[in-house]
Parts: C-alpha cells; structure tokens; sequence
C-alpha cells in the first residue's frame, strides 16, 4: 500500500494571478484543498516537497497528509499544472479525504516473472496496452501498483483484467468488458524469417501454373543445351610447317 507521506503546507489568503506570483518567486506553489464537505482551502506548498513525489510518476496515485500549521489533512492529489517550458509543477489541487471514502485513481500497472514466460524467453515480446488502469478504491487502501504475473505466459497470449489478483476492495472503473491489459507478440524479426521464403515459394508456384510460364521453362531448358554446346572449347589448329 502506498506510504502516507506527510507534506508540510501553509495557509494563503492572497488568490489571483499575481499572488500565486508572489508565492512561485518564494520558492513554493499554491494550492487548493476541496471536498468533504469542507469549504475550498487555499495554500502554499514547498515546490522542492512537490516535485520529489511529482517526478516519481505516481503523485496522483498517492495518498499523502498535508500538514498545514499543525492542521492534518488526509489528501490525494487530483491536478498537477506544470510549466510547459521548465516541465515543473505551478499548481496543485488535493482532494480532502474523509474516513470510508471511496475515491477513483488511476493505479499503475507493474509486471513481474519475465523469465518465466516461455513466449518472452523464445523472444516474444511484451506489448503493453495499458500503463495504468482507473480504479475504485477505499481511501484507506490505495495501493501503490497492480502486480501482473507473466508467468506461463506464451507468444500470442493476452493479459485480461480478470486474470489479475487485485487487492480487496479494488473495482475497475470498467465493468462491461474483460479489457486487455498486455499481449506476448512474437518478434518482427521471427516473422518476416518465417513470411518471405512462403511469399517466394508461391510466387513461384504461381508463375509456373500460367501457359506462359509452362511454355517458358522447355524454351529455357532448350535454350541451355546449345549455350552449353556453343560453350566447348574450339580445336587447335595444325602448327605451320618450318
């Protein structure tokens, strides 16, 4: 299960552009806590404690405690805005969470037992579909990933949501199909090995069953004897008498 990281935050009371300004040019971002019931709750945050979580790449998935001035509050966090030319975070809103909430997140979805997938050991390779899957889950247990097993797993074998153990209390936000989450595709290189000498075999094939490709194998073959013929060496002449 994911660690409830503690974040420390401060309480802002400047909005707008300008103060949000202010707040980036201290070294920090601002910020919104909404939901529970409570009123939307402005603050600032260290950009430094932001982007550590931020660049794991699982920040929207995490559970964390924003303590702000001593206040504890049990937070995801929903939106991150980053700057599009320095990629870092400018903005972050965090969802308050209440005891026995239930919340959507978008998990990440790990693999495990390479080596013990025949298809991947003869050099299939694996073709994920999805990186992530949405969830229903209790805020109490978010977990950190889905673990998929690859073991047994052969060339042309697909990895659906019902094949995956999933924690208690986790609800795909799809319910009205099995989707996939990976296949085990053979190789680029094994195909085309195997594709073209069939393509020239019937080629071939194909050629030879046309009267114009009958008529011109025994022309061909009639057409060698001569050229072999023609192709022994001539006789020497008589040495001139002295």
């Amino acid at each position: 299960m994911t660690e409830h990281a503690t974040i420390a935050a401060k309480s802002r009371s400047g909005t707008g552009t300008g103060a949000a300004r202010a707040v980036r040019r201290e070294g920090n971002i601002p910020g919104i806590v909404y939901g529970a019931g409570h009123a939307p709750k402005p603050i600032q945050v260290s950009l430094r404690d932001i982007e550590k979580h931020y660049q794991t790449g699982r920040f929207t998935s995490t559970l964390f405690v924003l303590d702000v001035e001593g206040e504890k509050l049990r937070v995801v966090p929903r939106e991150v805005q980053v700057d599009p030319v320095l990629d870092r975070p400018i903005h972050a809103d965090f969802q308050r969470l209440i005891e026995g909430a239930r919340i959507r997140l978008a998990i990440p979805v790990h693999f495990k037992n390479h080596g013990d997938s025949p298809g991947i050991k003869r050099g299939g390779v694996l073709n994920i579909v999805r990186h992530d899957i949405e969830f229903f889950c209790p805020s109490e247990k978010i977990p950190s990933s889905i673990e998929v097993d690859l073991a047994g797993k052969e060339i042309g074998d697909s990895v659906h949501i019902s094949h995956v153990k999933l924690p208690e209390g986790l609800t795909p936000v799809i319910r009205n199909r099995d989707f996939t989450i990976a296949t085990v595709a053979a190789p680029s290189s094994f195909t085309e090995v195997e594709e073209k000498p069939a393509a020239a075999e019937g080629e071939a094939a194909a050629a030879a069953a046309t009267p114009e490709g009958a008529a011109a194998a025994p022309a061909a073959a009639g057409a060698a004897a001569p050229a072999a013929a023609g192709a022994a060496p001539a006789a020497k002449a008589p040495a001139a008498k002295k």
